[in-house]
């Protein structure tokens, strides 16, 4: 199967995966809210789930919980980085955001239903046994907490009004957890399930994870809003170091090549196997939105 039609129907089920975990709940502001969050986007950590699994034997119907969650996660963090007192975004996906749509009280607690559904769904027998179902569940824990996603998103919020720009090691560590820290795990859920050597996909997913947010920032300042679904040119507006910023345009797209050969290179030992893994890893430099 090609990369684009993989990552395709990793969407497919994974958003039929949120449905059915949402079906059948309360007729209320929040789980509608909750619904609209989780539609649309690349569903890109849900596809590494599912592929890194694939690529070592695991089908999709055991590891798509698993894929669901991390993208119930990610969903969460974006309704909440939307808020006013965050990012303070109107759009997202091209819709609405969810405190525009609805209110910040409703927007609160759907990201907070949102991550409490992740480790719901990460309890699905479907995985595996226990200690599995465990690793997956504290291993997400660390990558969205206080040692991962927060950690970043504090840092970034820190640094807006620090006395000076962050240095390029500075924003690296940020980013990290902001943004790499969920991709990490996701790179290598599926080694979890499949009781397989997590390190060659830890090492391809951190690369892949700093790799997307210099695509990101390289984004941010050549594309297209309509396009990206998502305001554009904030950081500059704001005065914040962004790997652009810092290594300038040019040298952020050498930078995040450089990272996509490593992130290749950590995949040799899968041989053809890896070859959707590799397409991902140069999709992200490639991607518009």
């Amino acid at each position: 199967m090609s990369f684009d039609a993989a990552l395709t129907g990793a969407a497919g089920l994974v958003q039929a995966r949120l449905e059915a975990a949402l079906a059948g709940r309360a007729d209320q502001p929040v789980i509608h809210a909750m619904r609209h969050a989780v539609q649309g986007g690349k569903r890109l950590r849900g596809f590494l789930v599912l592929e890194g699994a694939r690529m070592l034997g695991v089908d999709a119907a055991r590891a798509v919980s698993a894929a669901a969650a991390v993208e119930a996660l990610h969903a969460y963090s974006l309704v909440h980085d939307d808020l006013p007192a965050m990012d303070d975004d109107d759009l997202r996906r091209g819709q609405p955001t969810v405190h525009v749509k609805w209110d910040e009280a409703t927007a609160i607690l759907a990201g907070d239903a949102l991550q409490t559904l992740a480790f719901e769904l990460l309890c699905d027998p479907a995985l595996g046994p226990a200690e599995v179902r465990i690793a997956l569940v504290a291993g997400l824990a660390r990558a969205s907490g206080a040692e991962g996603m927060v950690l970043g998103q504090a840092l970034d919020i820190a640094a807006e009004t620090a006395a000076r720009p962050l240095t390029l090691a500075e924003i690296t560590e940020l980013q990290a957890g902001k943004t790499g820290a969920l991709i990490r795990w996701a790179g290598t859920a599926g080694a979890v399930i499949a009781g397989a050597d997590q390190a060659p996909l830890d090492r391809y997913a951190a690369a892949l994870g700093l790799a997307f947010q210099i695509a990101d920032d390289i984004l941010d300042v050549t594309g297209d809003a309509g396009t990206a679904g998502k305001a554009l040119r904030k950081d500059a507006a704001a005065g914040k170091a962004t790997f652009v910023s810092l290594l300038g345009l040019e040298g952020a797209r050498a930078r995040a090549r450089d990272l996509v050969a490593g992130a290749e290179a950590a995949l040799a030992p899968y041989g053809d196997r890896a070859a959707n893994l590799v397409a991902a890893a140069r999709y992200i430099i490639a991607r518009d939105k």
